[in-house]
């Protein structure tokens, strides 16, 4: 199952998020991902294991496990040096060229040199914001990626309405995706609505809203353990997160679950063999709390959301 995106290129709904993944529990985390019918992968420069993924679909490669053209890969980027950050992603990854590269914070930091994905702090201990990158600048060096051949789709991460309107305002190759934290506490349904009514799909990081990742670093509430939500896995005989991602895919937003325990990666795909009733989708928007997860204000000194 896969959404078309305005490039003609499908992206697999389901994907896997390496974030936090350690180079030793890479090569299983991936190669099992791969046999049990994972072909979206989503990876970044800032999670600094891109290295280890690319010696993971080197060997899956080689060995026939799966063949590069079945695979859809994202990785993502800071503002910029975006030509030189891009070359750099894909000889970590042993890759020609990349499906889908997304600039991964509407924010650019004081370069710290290409392949150093350490954000530059102030002495404050909070981002060095450098003003002199603009958000269009750095989208029309993304677009010199498509023309150069080294990506096939671009686009955007935890971009809000106002900036994601304006980057289709002065884009000549229009995102073909806005990356953002969604789920049933942080639905943003003006957001996910705007950006598909004007050909940007949608894919939802930190889909299982608060799990055990976030509520380690940002000491948030989980969305799994919503009454309403345990009574629709009892309904459907379905666990919470089967539940939760479903309900990502039925508002056509693809879903970016990530976990490196082999049984969370099975049960995360096995979400295609049921349905939820339009009763169930509206009880569902109605548990919204407007209560986002992963809170980057806490470390950067920033506010992404505002």
């Amino acid at each position: 199952m896969a959404i078309t995106l305005n490039s003609g290129f499908k992206m697999p709904v389901v994907g896997l998020g390496v974030w936090r993944v350690e180079g030793g529990e890479m090569r299983d985390l991936i190669i099992n991902a791969i046999k049990i019918g994972y072909r979206h992968f989503d990876c970044a420069a800032d999670y600094k294991n891109e290295a280890e993924v690319g010696e993971v679909l080197a060997e899956a490669f080689q060995t026939g496990l799966v063949k590069r053209e079945d695979l859809f890969i994202t990785t993502k980027a800071n503002h910029g040096h975006v030509v030189e950050a891009c070359k750099d992603s894909l000889k970590k990854l042993r890759l020609d060229y990349l499906d889908l590269y997304l600039i991964h914070f509407p924010v650019a930091t004081k370069h710290t040199g290409v392949g150093n994905t350490g954000s530059a702090l102030d002495a404050d201990g909070v981002l060095d914001i450098d003003t002199t990158i603009s958000l269009e600048t750095t989208w029309h060096a993304m677009e010199d990626l498509v023309s150069m051949g080294l990506v096939r789709s671009i686009g955007i991460s935890n971009y809000d309405i106002f900036l994601t309107r304006d980057c289709l305002v002065y884009s000549k190759v229009k995102p073909a995706v806005n990356q953002i934290e969604t789920h049933p506490y942080f639905q943003r349904d003006s957001l996910v609505k705007f950006c598909q009514k004007h050909g940007i799909s949608v894919t939802a990081h930190t889909p299982l809203g608060g799990a055990a990742a976030n509520h380690e670093w940002f000491g948030t509430v989980s969305c799994l353990g919503d009454p309403a939500l345990k009574g629709l896995a009892t309904k459907y005989k379905r666990t919470v997160a089967q539940i939760v991602l479903r309900w990502g895919i039925q508002r056509d937003t693809a879903v970016i679950p990530k976990t490196a325990k082999p049984g969370r990666l099975e049960e995360n795909f096995q979400v295609f063999d049921f349905e939820l009733s339009k009763e169930d989708m509206d009880l569902i928007k109605s548990l919204d709390r407007k209560y986002r997860t992963n809170q980057p204000a806490k470390f950067w000194g920033i506010d992404l959301y505002a």
